[in-house]
C-alpha cells in the first residue's frame, strides 16, 4: 500500500486522503477530535462501480453474463476501487482531485474521478464514472466509519433520519424487493429516501453531522461497537441487476454527498 497522505484545512476542520489505499478518508478531524474510526479498512472509502453485495458476484449488461470476485462469499461486496491505487490529479489547501481507471476485474473500462471539497463547516464529497467505450451498469456511494463515541467517556452516538420506505432483507442480506415501513435498529439496512438522502448523527452535548445527498438511497449499518456506517449511493444493494443505471458515453454517473456540522 502506498502511504501518500493528501491534507486539507480549513478553521476547525482538518481532512485526509490516501489515494494509494483506495481513496479513502483516513480521518476527519474537527478541533483534533477525530470523527472517522481509524484503521487501513475504515476511514471513508468510495464505493464504484458498485455498491454494496452483487449477488453470487454476478451482474448482466444486456445478453452479457459477467462474474465477479467474490469477496464477500458467497457475493461480491463494495466495488473494486477501494482496493486500488487512485491517483492524484491536482491539490490545493481545501480541495483535491483524484482518478481511478477501470480494470480487471472489472470487465469494462472507464475513468473514476473524486473530488474533495472542504470548508470550516462542511465536507463535500464528488464522485464521476465516465466512459468513452461501452455503456456499462454502475453504482457509486460512499462508505464512512463514523466513531460510535468521540472519546472513551463519551455518550455514544444518536442517528436519526426520515425513510419512506425500508429493503426488506433476506437472510442472504440482500433487499428481497419488498419495501416496508421503517423498522427500529440495529440496522445493516437499504432505506428510500425520495427526496434525497437526509441522517443526522448526533454525539449528546458534543456534536451534530448530517449527511446529505441528492440519491435517494442510504445504507446504515450500526452492528458494530465501535462505528457506525451512513452510506448514501445511486442505488440499493445488487443495484447492478435490479436497478442498473448506465454509464454511456454520453451519459457518466455522478454523484455527491456534503457533511455539515456544529457544535452543541
Amino acid at each position: 500500500m502506498r502511504t501518500e497522505e493528501i491534507t486539507l484545512a480549513a478553521g476547525p476542520a482538518e481532512v485526509t486522503v490516501q489515494p494509494g489505499n483506495g481513496c479513502r478518508l483516513g480521518s476527519l478531524k474537527l478541533d483534533g477530535t477525530e470523527l472517522l474510526r481509524q484503521g487501513q479498512r475504515y476511514g471513508c472509502f468510495p464505493m464504484v462501480p458498485w455498491c454494496g453485495r452483487t449477488r453470487d458476484g454476478r451482474f448482466h449488461n444486456g445478453a452479457t453474463l459477467h462474474q465477479l470476485p467474490l469477496n464477500a462469499p458467497p457475493h461480491a461486496i463494495h466495488g473494486t476501487a477501494r482496493d486500488a491505487a487512485w491517483k492524484t490529479a491536482r491539490a490545493s489547501a481545501t480541495e483535491a482531485v483524484f482518478t481511478y481507471d477501470l480494470t480487471d476485474p472489472w470487465p469494462y473500462p472507464g475513468r473514476v474521478t473524486q473530488i474533495v471539497e472542504l470548508t470550516d463547516g462542511a465536507l463535500t464529497l464528488r464522485m464521476s464514472v465516465e466512459t468513452y467505450d461501452d455503456s456499462f451498469p454502475a453504482q457509486a456511494g460512499w462508505h464512512p466509519w463514523f466513531n460510535r463515541r468521540l472519546d472513551a467517556d463519551g455518550e455514544p452516538v444518536r442517528i436519526a433520519f426520515d425513510a419512506a420506505w425500508q429493503e426488506r432483507r433476506g437472510d442472504d442480506h440482500l433487499p428481497t424487493g419488498e419495501r416496508i415501513d421503517p423498522l427500529p435498529g440495529p440496522w445493516d439496512d437499504c432505506f428510500g429516501m425520495p427526496g434525497g438522502v437526509d441522517v443526522t448523527l448526533t454525539w449528546p452535548g458534543r456534536l451534530e453531522l448530517n449527511v446529505a445527498s441528492r440519491e435517494e438511497w442510504v445504507v446504515v449499518y450500526d452492528e458494530q461497537e465501535a462505528a457506525v456506517c451512513v452510506e448514501p449511493q445511486t442505488g440499493p444493494p445488487n443495484g447492478l441487476n435490479t436497478l442498473p443505471r448506465l454509464v454511456t458515453p454520453l451519459e457518466p454517473l455522478e454523484t455527491a454527498t456534503t457533511w455539515t456540522w456544529r457544535r452543541l
